[in-house]
């Protein structure tokens, strides 16, 4: 008969360092619980911010990518923002069709979509920027300008220990 999943969970948390067994184990203490409440909070400013321009954080993210590359196909977006590719497509559809992302089939492989962004696209990133950068600095204001990069270091080192988790792209 197999172990129990649990014992091998077990094992698995002893080996990080993780104590294993009934301890009180606040919300609060728990990474994964503040990670998740941080980015609750910053999709919150963000929205709050940027709802204007109709754009979700997703989407901001691809237009910023594609500011930076002038193009790329859809498979390096997915893996720049660290995403499966399939809801990555979705959403650079949906950009195509409000005119701020072309994309066409790539003559090296015709099952490579390219993608750019057009002139409406950078002009509305170009609008945005202000707005999305308000938003990712009032999440992090309760800190001062030196915790704020500490934390920026922290959160790409936790990032880069588990870049395979999300394919081949290290945050820089």
């Amino acid at each position: 008969m197999d172990e129990c999943p649990q014992v091998c969970l077990a094992d698995e948390a002893t080996a990080a360092g993780a104590p294993v067994g009934p301890q009180h184990w606040p919300l609060i203490d728990r990474p994964g619980f503040l990670a998740r409440r941080m980015h609750q909070i910053h999709v919150s400013l963000f929205a709050e911010r940027c709802a204007v321009f109709g754009v979700t954080p997703l989407q901001y993210s691809l237009l910023s990518i594609l500011r930076d590359l002038g193009e790329a196909d859809q498979t390096t977006l997915a893996g720049a923002v660290a995403l499966d590719r399939t809801t990555t497509t979705g959403a650079l559809k949906r950009l195509a069709a409000r005119g701020f992302v072309s994309r066409s089939t790539s003559p090296m492989d015709r099952r490579a979509q390219i993608c750019r962004l057009t002139s409406e696209g950078a002009a509305l990133h170009g609008l945005m920027e202000p707005a999305a950068r308000l938003a990712h600095a009032v999440t992090v204001e309760a800190l001062t300008p030196a915790e704020q990069d500490h934390l920026t270091k922290l959160l790409r080192r936790v990032i880069n220990g588990h870049e395979h988790r999300r394919g081949q792209a290290i945050i820089e």
